[in-house]
């Protein structure tokens, strides 16, 4: 079992981004994701840094694959997915639309918002020519060893989502934009205010999501550090860890460490992320905020 990062679900300047892929270059990390998934319109603030990004990452040493959107909707839009299969990377797909431009039997990934929910589906997906498939968040590890069988008998490599505030949904509306008072076509790219996502509470006060720009993630950050030898036992062949402001290098190499047999990763997450809230529900069937196997 290995590690591999998923694209950044965040508003970030092209400078942050920069460093971020140079850092994350110089970790024990296998492959990587690379692209905007969430906001087509945040693009090309920072595409010009993609071409650097996967250069360093290749030198390195890296895998690296390029995301299409999660919601497709905009003609742009699908004239920037049709581009993806023309940059020489395999492409991770998170809307199935983008299959129509992805020629029939070439490779590619599917990410964690496609709703893989079982043999079928990672089968019609496998004949299809998917090669790596990251599962939705919110499966249990029983259907995760199901599908990790299955995945191995049609040649798919499955990965599990092992670190991240999880993704929950998508939508056509922008809740940055209406909180401050904003049409969504004329947002000023307000999300970019809160590079970790905004925290939403309930009415009365209870911590609740975090929201980013058209994106719905969960509060708390989804781990899989008590459960990385169940999930190696299922057959599992990678854990995704979702990129984040802040030591994410040294949480890389957090999780390669704990792959390589070091103990107290949970502990190790507390120290370098402090006053973050951690889950691990959805892998044990319960509610995601649920904290089962954390010690």
């Amino acid at each position: 079992m290995d590690l591999s990062v998923g694209p950044n679900a965040f508003f970030w300047s092209a400078e942050t981004v920069r460093d971020f892929y140079r850092a994350l270059a110089e970790t024990p990390v296998q492959r990587v994701v690379i692209g905007e998934w969430v906001c087509s319109k945040r693009l090309p603030f920072w595409q010009d840094e993609i071409p650097g990004a996967v250069e360093a990452l290749q030198m390195a040493g890296k895998e690296v694959a390029v995301t299409s959107l999660a919601l497709i909707t905009l003609r742009r839009e699908r004239r920037q997915t049709a581009d993806l299969a023309e940059m020489g990377l395999p492409v991770e797909i998170n809307d199935l639309s983008a299959l129509h431009h992805i020629p029939e039997g070439a490779p590619f990934w599917v990410g964690p918002v496609v709703n893989v929910y079982n043999e079928g589906t990672l089968e019609w997906l496998a004949r299809r020519g998917a090669t790596r498939i990251c599962l939705p968040p919110e499966l249990p590890l029983a259907s995760v060893a199901a599908l990790a069988r299955a995945g191995h008998a049609a040649g798919v490599a499955v990965e599990v989502w092992g670190h991240g505030r999880a993704p929950l949904a998508i939508s056509g509306r922008c809740y940055h934009a209406r909180l401050h008072d904003r049409a969504k076509d004329s947002c000023q790219f307000v999300c970019g205010d809160d590079p970790d996502g905004r925290d939403v509470d309930t009415l009365d006060g209870r911590a609740f999501l975090t929201v980013n720009g058209v994106q719905t993630l969960g509060r708390a950050v989804t781990t899989v550090a008590g459960q990385i030898e169940a999930l190696r036992d299922a057959g599992v062949a990678s854990l995704r860890l979702s990129p984040q402001i802040g030591a994410f290098p040294e949480i890389a190499r957090a999780y390669a460490a704990a792959l390589d047999g070091a103990p107290d990763l949970p502990g190790t997450l507390a120290r370098l992320m402090p006053g973050a809230e951690f889950c691990d529900g959805f892998l044990a069937g319960q509610p995601g905020v649920a904290q089962v196997a954390l010690g």
